[in-house]
């Protein structure tokens, strides 16, 4: 397995493309307007409970309340109420809490309104960023995030990654931190601290305690709302959630980002400082890399996969649906159920990509072609899980049922990646779909002919004016690279009659290649 982060900076934003062998499967966007990322934590007062919800709306300084539910509060809000209150006021000058005396914790199923009053103030922290008409999801619950530990300020616990299977390897890691743990703070190990030693460990949750310090620093100064503790940018947070050593290439088309990344990996994996390269090109960094094709092609509602099938993406306002669809593909197996295993098999590992590339969250509802064998369901879920293993929000997914659908539920903190694919007709009728998607389902089907055990001679594309040109033009031509590719020359015929989507394939007698 081979990784690549690709970011792309424009006055307004940063793009990010996380590369798997080559292929786009993580796609996100930093824009500089946002003022409320996930892990950011803000100073912020009390707008009204809500007695119903058992919830609270918080002014954060969105044009929206922020939501703070009950169970959202943490049982140590007592505490830390206590904390806000005394550092605000100057009375606290000791943010170390080795010394800080501990109030009771509240009752797990008390009421919001005994728990805090309106225009409190309050230390929260953004777990949800506002999506659609809704303000951000926050919780008083803190932790502050490094590379291989998490601090939670008021707890005792030290808690291990579930990941790490290890049971020597939990007990160890879990013995070094217990000895470098600071008085007042929880910790919580992340994976990729598996086999890490004390000193990097403790390293990290020095620098975790500091940012703790400087935080605390601005509460007495603090207005109200403000933020007091920024998640670090995007690109260190994305390499410090999932960076490791698969990682061959990070490129970047902006210095200053580029000599940040460098500064970072200094710190967290000094032998890999030599990946990052800084991209000089007069080709756009995206189209060079062949990621602005993969996202004309992979987003949209429909989904192209190899073989002839293809998803069809939903969403409505309750839930996604996704659609498997075997298509045109030519039938080499023996029974409808092995074409059905196989093609679920694909889809399987498609719709894995696209929940990570659309950051699709909430209730996802797959409807895979039925199957009869029991067997070949378990295959199919076996294969699912495996798929989304390395999926890092959190999921849940349900066994087939009867009517072969399965069920995700997968966590959403941030709005939905929505990339538009549909472009303006020229005949000035509306949209129609960009042209690279057409050719990219063309392009499948070519080298199924190619590959084919039939040797076709002569082989005749027939499509809409608009795509012939599109594959025709230029230098190389997309015709061009196919003959370089597969030594075999495509006549291309313009057909007026054909609709933008429609093509086929003929022989050197005019007969159709299906």
């Amino acid at each position: 397995m081979n990784n690549e982060l690709i970011i792309r900076s424009s006055s307004t934003s940063v793009d990010f493309a996380l590369l798997k062998d080559g292929k786009l499967i993580e796609l996100h966007k930093d824009e500089e307007d946002n003022q409320f990322n996930v892990g950011d934590i803000f100073v912020a007062k009390i707008r009204k409970t809500v007695q119903g919800l058992n919830a609270a709306f918080v002014n954060v300084g969105y044009e929206k309340d922020a939501f703070l539910h009950y169970h959202d509060l943490g049982p140590q809000l007592p505490t830390l109420l206590q904390f806000v209150k005394r550092v605000s006021t100057g009375k606290l000058k000791d943010y170390s809490l080795k010394n800080f005396n501990k109030e009771k914790d509240i009752d797990k199923n008390g009421k919001i309104a005994d728990a805090v009053k309106s225009n409190q103030p309050l230390l929260v922290q953004v777990v949800k960023e506002p999506i659609s008409t809704k303000g951000p999801r926050i919780s008083s619950e803190l932790s502050i995030a490094g590379r291989y530990v998490v601090l939670v300020p008021f707890s005792d616990r030290v808690s291990i990654s579930q990941k790490i299977e290890s049971k020597e390897e939990k007990t160890r890691l879990k013995r070094l931190v217990m000895s470098i743990r600071p008085k007042g703070f929880g910790v919580i190990v992340r994976t990729v601290a598996e086999g890490k030693l004390v000193a990097e460990l403790d390293r990290d949750l020095q620098n975790l305690v500091d940012r703790w310090n400087v935080m605390c620093k601005k509460l007495p100064n603090a207005s109200l709302p403000s933020k007091v503790l920024g998640e670090m940018n995007r690109a260190s947070s994305i390499l410090r959630d999932i960076f490791n050593d698969t990682f061959s290439a990070i490129s970047v088309d902006d210095e200053t980002l580029y000599y940040q990344l460098k500064e970072y990996l200094q710190e967290i994996a000094p032998e890999k400082e030599n990946i990052v390269k800084l991209y000089q090109n007069t080709v756009p960094i995206f189209e060079k890399f062949g990621i602005e094709r993969q996202i004309k092609t992979s987003f949209g509602k429909t989904v192209t996969m190899s073989r002839g099938a293809y998803l069809v993406v939903e969403h409505t306002e309750a839930l996604h649906v996704i659609d498997v669809n075997s298509g045109n593909r030519s039938n080499k197996a023996k029974s409808q159920e092995e074409t059905a295993l196989e093609v679920n098999m694909i889809a399987a590992s498609e719709i894995a990509r696209q929940l990570r590339l659309r950051d699709m969250g909430g209730i996802i509802v797959i409807d895979f072609i039925d199957m009869g064998k029991a067997e070949n369901r378990k295959k199919l879920f076996s294969l699912l899980k495996n798929e989304m293993s390395d999926d890092r929000a959190k999921h849940k997914i349900l066994p087939p049922s009867k009517f072969g659908l399965i069920q995700i539920t997968r966590q959403r903190v941030r709005p939905e990646m929505n990339i538009k694919t549909r472009e303006v007709d020229p005949n000035g009728n509306g949209e129609i779909e960009a042209p690279i998607g057409v050719v990219n389902r063309i392009q499948t089907d070519l080298i199924r002919i190619f590959k084919n055990k039939q040797d076709y001679k002569k082989i005749t594309l027939h499509t809409h004016p608009f795509i012939a040109a599109f594959l025709t033009k230029g230098f190389p031509s997309v015709r061009s690279k196919w003959f370089l590719e597969y030594k075999k020359w495509v006549k291309i015929m313009p057909r007026d009659a054909y609709t933008y989507l429609e093509y086929r394939f003929t022989d050197k007698d005019g007969k159709e290649i299906n």
